[in-house]
């Protein structure tokens, strides 16, 4: 058995059965610099709080699984250099030797589900990119999410992708896709993509009794939640694609491949966009921790 370190609030939630919201650390260590990360992974926990429930930001220090992160140990990951990216394939090792490493989607479902935690809420999915055709360049994500009980809150995959075929994919793993109060899948940083979402719920309840009903028939893997950016916060599609195009093109020419890929995109329309796609950013995670806490709240209603 790995030893958990959890934080004195995320102890004390487990122990009194409050509901708990997972959070990522990727975003801390490889979304944003320092000090902006370490402000918004501090809001986005008060997000949580503020609707009722614990968070729990996720991460390896030192080789150490921490759920739950102390106010200076945030800090410390905040600014710390070379933290490595874990997913599903790197992180035993990570911890194996001793290791600091910030967790993506998968490697956050991983945790959350030893913890004990059913709800994880993040900013967008990984999932099939473009041009996986002849790369093979598929997301870890989708296969956890086939295959690990956490319910993921988030504004869909990320617009960077191949969406159509992300949806393709989840639905030959048998993952359930429920848009939150609209017909279409999301696009991250736009409120709605051309594709229709396979489930709708409009109310957390809902998405919690799904959750459990799953439980109850012993079905594997869990359920992706696609919450829309508010219409406020949004960057248009169609102002979008071709940022994302362009984007795409100088990854392909500077012949960047594998983890690298989706950092590299996110810079680029980060810098085309003048900064309004790190805004929109932070909006849709801000969004996405309040529903993933409303739905921890209902899921204590249904044990």
């Amino acid at each position: 058995m790995i030893d958990i370190q959890y934080s004195a609030e995320v102890r004390a939630a487990k122990d009194a059965g409050q509901p708990i919201v997972a959070l990522e650390s990727t975003i801390i260590t490889h979304g944003m610099p320092y000090p902006q990360n370490i402000e918004v992974a501090a809001q986005v926990e008060q997000d949580i709080r503020d609707a009722g429930a614990v968070p729990a930001t996720i991460a390896v220090l030192k080789g150490k699984l921490h759920v739950g992160l102390e106010a200076d140990e945030l800090k410390s990951l905040g600014q710390a250099q070379g933290v490595a990216k874990i997913s599903r394939a790197d992180m035993a090792a990570c911890i194996a030797t001793g290791g600091t490493g910030a967790t993506t989607v998968a490697a956050t479902m991983i945790a959350a589900h030893y913890a004990g935690i059913e709800v994880f809420g993040t900013g967008g999915i990984g999932g099939v990119h473009q041009g996986a055709e002849t790369s093979f360049d598929i997301s870890a994500d989708l296969h956890e999410l086939a295959q690990t009980p956490v319910t993921v809150v988030a504004a869909g995959a990320k617009a960077i992708l191949d969406l159509a075929k992300t949806l393709e994919v989840l639905e030959t793993l048998g993952v359930p896709v429920i848009a939150h109060g609209q017909d279409k899948f999301p696009a991250f940083w736009s409120a709605k993509s051309p594709y229709a979402a396979p489930l709708r719920m409009d109310n957390a309840d809902d998405i919690a009794k799904a959750h459990a009903t799953r439980r109850a028939l012993g079905l594997p893997g869990g359920q992706l939640v696609a919450n829309p950016i508010p219409d406020a916060d949004q960057i248009p599609a169609e102002e979008l694609a071709p940022i994302i195009a362009s984007a795409q093109a100088d990854a392909d020419a500077h012949r960047i491949t594998g983890k690298g890929v989706t950092p590299y995109l996110l810079q680029r329309i980060y810098e085309q966009t003048e900064g309004r796609s790190l805004t929109a950013n932070i909006a849709l995670v801000r969004n996405n921790a309040r529903l993933a806490a409303r739905i921890a709240i209902a899921l204590t209603k249904t044990a």
